[in-house]
């Protein structure tokens, strides 16, 4: 009665052949006139009546069934997704084909490291095995995917894609929001008209022993933020540079700057623009003790009009002992007054940058007809402090410093100022350094957010006066 055991606990269990990959022969080949190998579940033929066809286990007579079977047959088996095969819940892969167990199927979990010893298997089982069937997954249509895609764009949406996680999409390109795929559109193509642009800049200090990753990072971060068209960074070194160039933002810009040259200098001014640049020039300023110079950007626009965007970080004031009067007023101002003088032959010009400037020690600014102060002649009731040592807390314990050094400076013939505001005046979340500052001969470490730059940066919005 054991074959007939064995056929009709077959039929009642189906699923051994139906949720099979790969299977060999169809379930209805299972009669009652055939019979299961109690190894692999091989489906015999009735005239195979001695051993099983596949792994050659002999058939036992029912009457006469061996002590070793029964206690095998007895113990609980897990039945191979891909071929079929019972095996020990002892073992975790498959004995025939080599198919893992699923995690669900096995008794308990430190089973995943339990194996059958060489004496518990039959030497029999696998010697003779046909070749399994490739498996028949259905392939992936990429058109499915990118349909996908072609409608969340056609849908409206305020989604945007932050480009520090696009490695999660391996094609961007259909991943992006609309706004996103435009900026990078502009990059290399300027042919839509643009009726506005946005110009940023940042004294981005310097000083690399403070969080200088983290810092850049922050900046790095405020550009992706914001998006501006042209970017006027000040006091740039060339690892400041090298940290900018690996940011996934670099790409979208023309740089002004080579690597062989901004590892070259000590620290200098760069220029990025979006736009197509005619050209890039550098104007050194002859009473400059510092390297100071003018950074000029002429840019192409899509309708033709012709715009320059121009920066620099005019001559610093370097108070020190004795008689702190190394304020370098007079090369300030008279490298101020040249840069506008190279500019003002365009018609269009934004000049923006660390002006280091002081109207109480240097004058009004710009005393030339024609041109403006962007943040005076907008926010007339603000004071327009970028450098701040009360409201930027890292500053904490420096000499007292309040003046508006970083400026925007316009003239527009075919374009307006429409908005100025400052950024990077918030600290970087859970980051604090020490410092540490002299009180009545004791040393005392203060510890201190840390923000972008000691500088704040302005970002300056330009429209049509159509």
């Amino acid at each position: 009665m054991k074959f007939v055991v064995s056929s009709f606990s077959l039929l009642l269990n189906p699923i051994i052949f139906k949720t099979s990959q790969f299977s060999i022969f169809p379930c209805n080949r299972i009669t009652m006139s055939s019979w299961a190998c109690k190894e692999c579940t091989f489906v015999n033929p009735h005239s195979q009546k001695s051993q099983c066809q596949i792994c050659l286990t002999p058939l036992l007579p029912p009457s006469s069934p061996s002590s070793s079977s029964s206690s095998s047959s007895s113990l609980p088996k897990w039945s191979c997704k891909a071929c079929t095969f019972l095996n020990l819940y002892k073992n975790s892969v498959c004995e025939i084909c080599g198919t893992r167990c699923p995690v669900l199927s096995l008794s308990h979990f430190h089973d995943l490291n339990d194996t059958v010893s060489d004496a518990d298997v039959d030497s029999s089982v696998g010697s003779v095995f046909f070749p399994l069937r490739s498996c028949k997954r259905k392939a992936i249509d990429d058109s499915d995917e990118s349909e996908r895609f072609r409608e969340l764009k056609a849908k409206p949406s305020n989604l945007a894609v932050d480009f520090d996680q696009t490695d999660k999409f391996p094609e961007a390109d259909i991943h992006f929001s609309d706004k996103a795929t435009n900026l990078m559109a502009d990059n290399v193509d300027s042919g839509k008209a643009v009726s506005s642009f946005k110009i940023l800049t940042y004294n981005v200090w310097f000083r690399e022993d403070l969080e200088l990753h983290n810092r850049m990072k922050a900046i790095g971060d405020l550009v992706q933020l914001h998006s501006p068209d042209f970017i006027c960074f000040q006091e740039v070194t060339g690892n400041i540079y090298d940290i900018f160039k690996q940011s996934r933002w670099w790409n979208l810009y023309h740089c002004s700057v080579s690597t062989e040259k901004a590892h070259s200098k000590a620290y200098f001014c760069m220029m990025l623009s979006k736009l197509p640049v005619k050209s890039f020039s550098n104007k050194p300023f002859h009473n400059s003790i510092m390297g100071r110079e003018l950074c000029i950007a002429e840019a192409e626009t899509a309708s033709g009009m012709p715009l320059v965007v121009a920066t620099s970080h005019l001559e610093s004031p370097c108070p020190a002992p004795p008689k702190f009067d190394q304020m370098f007023s007079k090369e300030r101002v008279e490298q101020a007054n040249v840069a506008l003088n190279l500019l003002e032959k365009h018609p269009n010009v934004v000049f923006g940058g660390d002006m280091n400037w002081c109207d109480k020690l240097d004058g009004h600014y710009p005393s030339q007809d024609g041109w403006i102060d962007a943040w005076a002649q907008l926010r007339p009731k603000e004071n327009g402090f970028t450098y701040d040592t009360k409201s930027n807390q890292m500053l904490t314990g420096n000499r007292s410093l309040r003046k508006r050094l970083d400026r925007f400076i316009c003239r527009l013939r075919d374009l307006k100022i429409s908005s100025i505001e400052m950024i990077g005046m918030d600290a970087i979340a859970g980051l604090v350094y020490i410092k540490e500052k002299k009180v009545r001969n004791e040393i005392k470490q203060l510890p201190l957010p840390v923000l972008p730059s000691d500088h704040y940066g302005l970002i300056l919005t330009i429209s049509s006066k159509e």
